[in-house]
């Protein structure tokens, strides 16, 4: 028999790799309304999440007032935004509970994100950390190599810099595609990664492999999807993360179902001797 189909030679407790589906972006649409269906089901525990994860950002943004560097608000918010998957992953149990029948317990909710902290999701969690970091590195590259001769000492004098001066437009451009390089990267890398971390026992390079595989089996529908969400964040950015609030929880449980969407349910291989 070939090794690659002898099932007595896989190791005890060995689990197949996640697969793939292909879909289109009317389910992606479909997988998107199941998750207001679960905020409506649970909204009062949604939004006790949207609000933790709002009342950071704007944490975020008045330590840059404080510390009298406000012309960093802007970079430092949108930064923020990529720890939004890591912020959902209460809102991923709560969807998972709601599909699987299971009581709605915000202890319970809570227990079950704190026990994530020796499993994989806490890796996956230093990999978006990893992320967010080049990002304000990159940012003060690019304030350093593009704006390291201009005055800038509020905000308001930042603004009129980038968009009234050569130097600052170039900023702006290269800043952005920067940005959404990065962006892409990590939202190919984690759009799923975090729900399957919490469904299944896999590691989180495993994780990252299937998110990958699923935007670049379904580029249409995923990028669709990625657009979608990227409005939605610059939506509830703007009112000093007020937004958030509910976009968050919407998002978080439309994941969860983009996922169950993306990757077959896990299969139980027996071993036999």
């Amino acid at each position: 028999m070939n090794d690659a189909t002898d099932i007595t030679r896989l190791p005890e407790g060995y689990r197949p790799p996640p697969k793939v589906r292909s879909f289109t972006f009317s389910d992606v649409i479909a997988a998107a309304g199941k998750g207001m269906a679960d905020f409506r089901k649970a909204p009062a525990m949604s939004l006790m999440f949207g609000a933790i994860y709002a009342l950071g950002g704007i944490a975020v943004l008045l330590t840059a007032t404080l510390l009298e560097m406000p012309w960093i608000s802007y970079p430092l918010a949108t930064g923020f935004v990529l720890l939004g998957p890591f912020a959902a992953v209460g809102l991923y149990e709560i969807s998972r509970r709601l599909e699987a029948g299971e009581p709605l317990v915000v202890k319970d909710v809570l227990l079950v994100i704190y026990d994530q902290r020796s499993r994989e999701i806490g890796f996956m969690s230093f990999v978006v950390l990893f992320f967010f970091i080049m990002w304000m590195y990159q940012i003060r590259l690019l304030l350093a190599l593009f704006l390291g001769f201009e005055p800038i000492d509020t905000f308001a004098g930042f603004l009129h810099t980038v968009f009234t001066t050569g130097p600052g437009l170039m900023f702006l451009v290269v800043g952005h595609v920067v940005g959404a390089v990065l962006s892409l990267i990590l939202f190919s890398i984690s759009v799923i990664s975090f729900p399957i971390l919490l469904d299944r026992e896999v590691d989180f390079i495993t994780a990252m492999v299937t998110s990958v595989q699923t935007v670049v089996k379904n580029p249409v529908a995923m990028l669709g999807w990625a657009f979608i969400v990227v409005c939605l964040l610059l939506v509830a950015t703007l009112p000093m993360f007020i937004g958030m609030v509910v976009v968050l929880p919407i998002l978080g449980h439309a994941t969860w179902h983009l996922y169950r969407l993306a990757v077959e349910p896990a299969e139980e291989v027996e071993i036999t001797a």
